[in-house]
């Protein structure tokens, strides 16, 4: 279980951080690009939790996730494209058809990837079993949680201020 759970943050991590300039295929739009703290948690016995630093840069079809420790450690990368998504650890690296595949064999649950860009650019769109928080997104917080299917899902994000 404590290799899922290190497994998960990575993931999460992975979906939420990245370096300033993006990676140099991917051509950034305006407000592609976001940084801060995450937090992930999946109620399942035991409860799984997970934070970290993160960039991400991209948008649902290609980009970046970085996840770092507070202590500025890199914990991991992942990338995605149309064709497919990979998790880069250290010098490993794990190939996956989608983001939706590399998150479910992380966290044990697909986690939203396109939904998340659309709430971070204040989007309130609706996600089945999915509940998004965008009341403090102002103040560079979003909540989004996840009920039904099980296990239960919390993220939390605290965005950087520029």
């Amino acid at each position: 279980m404590k290799r899922r759970a290190w497994i998960a943050s990575t993931l999460t991590l992975s979906l939420l951080t990245g370096c300033a300039t993006g990676p140099g295929w991917m051509t950034l739009e305006p407000g592609a690009h976001w940084s801060g703290r995450l937090a992930l948690t999946v109620t399942e016995e035991p409860p799984q939790h997970f934070s970290a630093l993160f960039e991400l840069v991209g948008h649902p079809e290609a980009g970046e996730i970085r996840l770092t420790s507070p202590f500025g450690q890199l914990i991991g990368i992942a990338r995605w494209s149309a064709d497919e998504a990979e998790l880069i650890r250290g010098h490993e690296r794990q190939r996956y058809r989608s983001m939706d595949e590399l998150t479910a064999a992380l966290t044990g649950t697909a986690l939203p990837l396109t939904p998340l860009f659309q709430w971070l650019r204040g989007q309130a769109v609706e996600l089945q079993g999915w509940q998004a928080d965008l009341s403090q997104l102002a103040e560079g917080r979003l909540s989004a949680r996840r009920m039904q299917p099980q296990p239960a899902v919390q993220l939390r994000i605290v965005l950087q201020q520029p």
